[in-house]
């Protein structure tokens, strides 16, 4: 049965408080190493069993007990085991000493290992945790272990690899495969972590479900299992209106593709009515490209005033292809009270003025989604772009809290923040969604959601992930154009 465990992100801080919120709990910590060193023992035999030697290479902590519990596993199974460890073998200490002494095996210097074809590296030193840089000597060898193309699997995390921020701290190991524990860090997830992880396994070693329940915090990766629960959905007397009128902002008429593609992708993603409102010079260009979306006159705020006068009109995308950041400026002055995605040019109109539209957003009614690639991202958070301390998800955590909106941090690993503090990290974007357009598709997709009466947050989560099948399901070298017939509603 499927629960919200399977999802859960925590951070290596979380993970060593339910460990020793286990130990407590009267489960032996020891125990817990043994079996994770028994899972890494019998992934390696399952997934490379013609290898000739397995080199484990440990470190002084519970890592690097996980390693030699492993190397004991291996070595009763008939394989060829060689062990070599980093530091002093004399400052080990607790379970990884038992677990040295248990294993019967003589560690030799980290420095003494030369990769050689046949060998598969298992990594165990460093886990999770670390937060310093590595030393010269586990860098030399990182970089001996992949010029010789030795396959690595990693043990909880690369060595090197942040859990946190899912970056390299000076280098790291590039594992072919990455065992872990009860639950994925951040790291696993986040870019380049996600590569540097390989093919990723997580192990049940027995914590109990309510001790990981009672840590879970509010980051996780995004399912439709964390949010499917919170979409509306259609009844039998529905109609096209009660599927909601989202409103798509276009640019001039030398630019209005950006806003058909957003349409287009609206009424695929479900919205009952959508409405391109433009300029009066670009209607031409617009009636004879879309066919199932209206299409109005509107060239200033006078004319947005009117079209807001007709409730029914209650969600709106504004800036793919829009070009007047005087005007979208303006625009948002209007839709305080709405439901609304920003991208794009309407992003870059406040760059200057960041707390003009953050005001805005939070002294209305209304639900924003602001949806930034990483450059647009760094207009309006500036400081937070710069923080090299932070993870995308707590910059994005950050943001949403400054502004008022849900973020939708673009990238290979788009995370999703609200301002209450949920975060979720995308997995599904295929490489193809980085084409031009692909973030107009994206917006229409969100705008439907929300047109709909899905929660902004919901909506911006289930946007990403059906712009991410979307992306599957339209293949290599697809067009936006090929992107947005390709988005589905979920369910």
């Amino acid at each position: 049965m499927t629960s919200i465990s399977e999802f859960l992100l925590l951070e290596p801080a979380v993970m060593a408080r339910i460990d020793a919120a286990a130990g407590k709990s009267g489960i032996p910590l020891y125990d817990l190493m043994e079996r994770a060193g028994q899972a890494v023992a019998a992934s390696a035999l399952r997934h490379y069993p013609q290898t000739l030697r397995f080199v484990v290479l440990c470190g002084s902590g519970n890592n690097g007990g996980d390693g030699y519990v492993a190397a004991r596993a291996l070595a009763q199974s008939g394989a060829k085991v060689v062990v070599h460890h980093l530091g002093d073998i004399g400052l080990l200490k607790g379970d990884a000493r038992v677990a040295l002494e248990r294993s019967g095996v003589t560690p030799l210097p980290l420095d003494a290992y030369t990769p050689l074809s046949g060998d598969v590296v298992i990594d165990a030193v460093f886990g999770a945790g670390l937060s310093r840089v590595v030393p010269p000597e586990l860098v030399r060898l990182i970089e001996a272990v992949m010029q010789a193309k030795v396959p690595v699997l990693a043990v909880d995390l690369p060595s090197g690899l942040c859990g946190r921020r899912g970056v390299a701290l000076g280098a790291s190991f590039r594992a072919e495969r990455t065992i872990t524990f009860m639950a994925r860090n951040p790291g696993h997830l986040l870019m380049p972590g996600r590569e540097l992880c390989g093919a990723l396994e997580v192990f049940d070693i027995g914590i109990p479900l309510r001790i990981l329940e009672a840590h879970k915090g509010s980051v996780a990766e995004n399912d439709p299992f964390v949010w499917r629960d919170a979409l509306p959905r259609a009844g039998m007397e529905t109609h096209k209106f009660r599927r909601g009128h989202l409103t798509v902002f276009s640019g001039p008429a030398h630019a209005t593709g950006a806003s058909r593609m957003t349409a287009l992708s609206a009424l695929k993603a479900g919205a009952g009515i959508v409405t391109v409102a433009a300029p009066k010079a670009a209607l031409d260009v617009l009636s004879v490209t879309l066919t199932a979306v209206m299409n109005v006159p509107m060239d200033n705020a006078d004319d947005l005033r009117v079209w807001l006068d007709d409730e029914r009109h209650g969600a709106f995308v504004l800036g793919p292809g829009f070009g007047d950041l005087e005007k979208a400026r303006h625009f948002v002055s209007l839709l305080g009270d709405k439901s609304v995605v920003l991208d794009a040019d309407a992003i870059t109109a406040f760059r200057d003025d960041t707390d003009v539209l953050f005001e805005r957003i939070t002294s209305g009614a209304g639900k924003f989604v602001l949806t930034p690639h990483e450059g647009e991202f760094a207009r309006l958070f500036a400081d937070l772009a710069a923080d090299g301390t932070l993870s995308k998800i707590e910059k994005a955590q950050v943001a949403a809290a400054r502004s008022g909106a849900v973020l939708v941090y673009k990238g290979a690993d788009t995370v999703i923040a609200s301002p209450d503090g949920r975060a979720l990290v995308n997995t599904n974007a295929p490489a193809s969604l980085a084409t031009a357009g692909s973030g107009d598709v994206l917006a229409g997709i969100i705008g439907a959601l929300l047109a709909q009466g899905a929660p902004a947050f919901e909506a911006a989560a289930d946007g990403v992930w059906l712009h991410g099948e979307a992306g599957d399901r339209a293949g290599a070298g697809m067009t936006a154009e090929d992107l947005a017939h390709a988005v589905r509603p979920f369910g």
